[in-house]
């Protein structure tokens, strides 16, 4: 099975934020993953609305911005609704210890799903070895409901562990520290596609 990679903008140097943008604009990788942080939701505040223009000004992939938490949202179904009205596709993001589960009703209603493998809110945690199995129920659910929707991986996702997440069904992989902290961060673009 073929996946993306997004190289998760958080991770960037924000004082040479450009450079980075069109490193990841020439670079294997598929789409640029923004972190929104709102100091609510999360302890951290990382970036807003000027920022992600600035990054659409320049960024010559899809901008895979962080999905809206279940955890978070009241009318889920509500939401994701007009997410599509606006022309997007609608995705969904789950903490760790958010069961597979609470998605059975909005399945239908999903582009992507996104299972957070650390805690939200910090950027090179360790990865959480239970979104494995997550990532394999999440699969199963998914082709029983007959869709169609990307399972994506966000956080602690590099060299040791992107091959297995693709075996448990992942097609999307979020790798921010992993692809801009490697010494080659190129060769490390094509390592986890693969290539």
């Amino acid at each position: 099975m073929e996946h993306l990679l997004a190289p998760s903008i958080l991770a960037a140097d924000f004082a040479n934020l450009e450079r980075d943008i069109q490193l990841i604009n020439a670079s294997e990788a598929d789409w640029f993953h923004l972190d929104v942080m709102d100091g609510v939701f999360v302890p951290n505040i990382s970036f807003g609305m000027p920022v992600i223009k600035s990054i659409a000004t320049h960024a010559t992939k899809p901008l895979d911005v962080h999905t809206v938490h279940a955890e978070a949202c009241t009318h889920l179904h509500r939401t994701l609704a007009q997410i599509r009205s606006l022309g997007m596709k609608a995705g969904v993001a789950l903490n760790p210890h958010t069961p597979v589960s609470t998605l059975t009703d909005v399945l239908g209603d999903l582009d992507l799903v996104c299972l957070m493998s650390v805690n939200p809110g910090f950027g090179g945690q360790k990865f959480i070895e239970r979104t494995y199995e997550k990532t394999t129920v999440l699969r199963s659910m998914l082709t029983a409901a007959g869709s169609n929707a990307h399972i994506e991986i966000d956080g602690g996702v590099g060299p040791g562990n992107w091959k297995a997440l693709v075996e448990a069904g992942a097609d999307v992989l979020v790798a921010g520290s992993s692809t801009f902290n490697a010494a080659d961060p190129h060769a490390a673009i094509l390592e986890m596609k693969g290539q």
